[in-house]
């Protein structure tokens, strides 16, 4: 297993290269949707949150209005750290057994985590992507794109950790500032040098095998 650590702020275009890199046979495990299943009606977290925030996050199915959560958690640092103390843990369980059941794979399994480098999660990886968008542009984007006011965009930019601090982390980095036709050529760019270094891994690694 080649483990490829991918995350970017909020509405950078990290969902698209996940997309574009499954499209070349990686396998994804995404923590936003490891995020949902765990806080499913009834489960232990969502059971924490409804009795954490109350009812009104609730949609009229049960199910954790997210929009609705995420208005009251982006406006209020103490009760975002309440959530991630509710959620995280179980997020990174679930994320650690599915790698338990990718392990003997060969090629790319791309993690992707939009807070790897805020929880201190980014070891361990043989790749760190970052998809990297200045904050105008993403501001913009989650207007535009999401119906957030200003204001919400840039509280949901603030949340998380500086472009900087992503960058300086990353292995590789993927800009995403122009037309979705650039995004998809740096991609392939980037997924051209992982698949290498995945392949240099495997044979390294059957160099290494005692003979028998």
């Amino acid at each position: 297993m080649y483990l490829v650590g991918l995350t970017g702020g909020v509405a950078s275009g990290k969902s698209t290269v996940a997309a574009r890199l499954v499209e070349r046979g990686a396998e994804l495990i995404d923590a936003d949707d490891v995020a949902r299943d765990v806080v499913l009606p009834g489960t232990d977290a969502w059971r924490e949150i409804v009795e954490a925030f109350g009812e009104e996050v609730l949609d009229d199915e049960g199910f954790i209005d997210r929009p609705r959560l995420g208005r009251l958690v982006f406006a209020d640092e103490s009760k975002r750290a309440l959530l991630n103390e509710i959620t995280h843990p179980r997020i990174a369980a679930t994320i650690a057994d599915r790698l338990e059941v990718l392990a003997a794979l060969d090629g790319l399994v791309v993690v992707d985590v939009p807070l790897l480098v805020e929880l201190g999660v980014d070891r361990g990886y043989d790749a760190i992507v970052v998809v990297a968008a200045e904050e105008p542009t993403q501001v913009d984007r989650l207007v535009r794109d999401r119906g957030l006011t200003e204001e919400e965009a840039r509280q949901r930019v603030a949340a998380q950790a500086s472009l900087q601090r992503k960058l300086d982390a990353a292995t590789h980095v993927i800009w995403n500032e122009g037309a979705l036709e650039d995004l998809r050529r740096e991609t392939d760019r980037v997924a051209d040098e992982l698949e290498a270094a995945a392949r240099a891994k495997a044979e390294r690694l059957a160099r290494e095998l005692p003979d028998h």
